[in-house]
């Protein structure tokens, strides 16, 4: 059987650096107390006027074939995690793989929320599992959610950040990727999201006017039990897929949303909260990012050796939700 590792990692923040002292300011009202201490955001990035998701995306992206030592036109398949796209149309793939040269690699988008890069990895791997077509396939979530911020709404301003992260996923004779689950409920899409744009309510002077529907909103607050009884759930039938336990985990990867929640589940599973891995306090949220965000901040930082059991766990707007363990560069 043909098994599927990560080679190479890459991941871009935009330079622009906003603190909560600047959001602070700029919203009238103290918001640090909160956001440092509950949701452990302490500054986030977000892109300049002139900079954009295929930007972001095209950054990661040469980071982890650099890291991976593979060229961009030997790449069989590009595929691209977000819900903040260049356009409507076409694929914000296609505009990477032009910028890339990747002219070999077949694209595509996938839009699962914050989902959206385990969701992608999940394929990613199944591909070059059946197909000997695809051996080298470059996975990457990319976010730039300031586009579609109110800056004067303190619930979506203060959390969510620009980003892009990256891997290179190669064919294997050794296992990388072991396991994965997919999980949705679509009960839960009318609670957030950026509704105006698109077929159901097209842009008009009158949605323009209103500023509301075109902006990212939170209309139904999701329920604490998503996350904090989601998560665990599905890790441990992953974990039991790949025929281990919650000890055997070297490295836990979750939404990089709320420290606390994290906090949450490590202690719901009995792990060491040592072992998980986050960047929110430097990169804010970046939704369909921030996992390979934080898996390449973490291979840099040399939290991972070789066959070192990884989790990641990914959940946003949809409700959509996703888990992959892997085996780090198992040789």
């Amino acid at each position: 059987m043909r098994h599927a590792a990560i080679t190479g990692t890459g991941s871009y923040a935009p330079a622009r650096v906003v603190t909560n002292a600047e959001l602070s300011a700029a919203l009238g009202t103290d918001v640090d107390d909160f956001v440092s201490n509950t949701l452990g955001i302490r500054e986030r990035r977000w892109c300049a006027d002139d900079e954009s998701t295929a930007d972001l995306a095209e950054r990661a992206a040469r980071r982890a074939l650099n890291d991976a030592g593979v060229a961009a036109e030997d790449v069989d398949l590009l595929i691209v995690a977000t819900d903040t796209p260049e356009y409507v149309s076409p694929a914000t793939s296609a505009v990477v793989q032009g910028r890339l040269g990747a002219w070999r690699a077949g694209t595509f988008d996938v839009n699962s929320g914050c989902a959206g890069f385990v969701t992608a990895l999940d394929v990613a791997w199944k591909y070059v599992r059946a197909d000997e077509r695809y051996s080298r396939v470059l996975v990457v979530g990319a976010y730039a959610m300031s586009k579609f911020l109110d800056r004067a709404d303190k619930k979506t301003s203060t959390i969510f950040a620009d980003g892009a992260g990256a891997v290179m996923l190669e064919a294997s004779r050794a296992h990388g990727i072991v396991a994965s689950e997919l999980y949705a409920d679509g009960r839960l899409a009318p609670g957030m999201g950026v509704f105006a744009g698109g077929t159901a309510e097209p842009i008009t002077e009158a949605v323009l006017r209103e500023g509301y529907r075109n902006r990212l909103r939170f209309v139904q607050k999701y329920p604490a039990s998503v996350n904090e009884e989601g998560w665990p759930r599905i890790a441990r039938s992953v974990l039991a897929r790949a025929g281990a336990s919650v000890d055997d985990v070297g490295l836990w990867l979750w939404t990089q949303v709320n420290r606390s929640t994290i906090e949450t589940v490590m202690r719901t599973l009995d792990a060491p909260m040592e072992r998980a891995h986050t960047v929110m306090h430097k990169w804010g949220y970046t939704g369909s990012a921030c996992l390979p965000m934080a898996l390449d901040d973490a291979a840099r930082a040399g939290r991972l050796g070789d066959g070192d059991l990884v989790l990641l766990t990914g959940s946003g707007a949809g409700l959509s939700m996703g888990c992959v363990a892997l085996r780090w560069r198992d040789a």
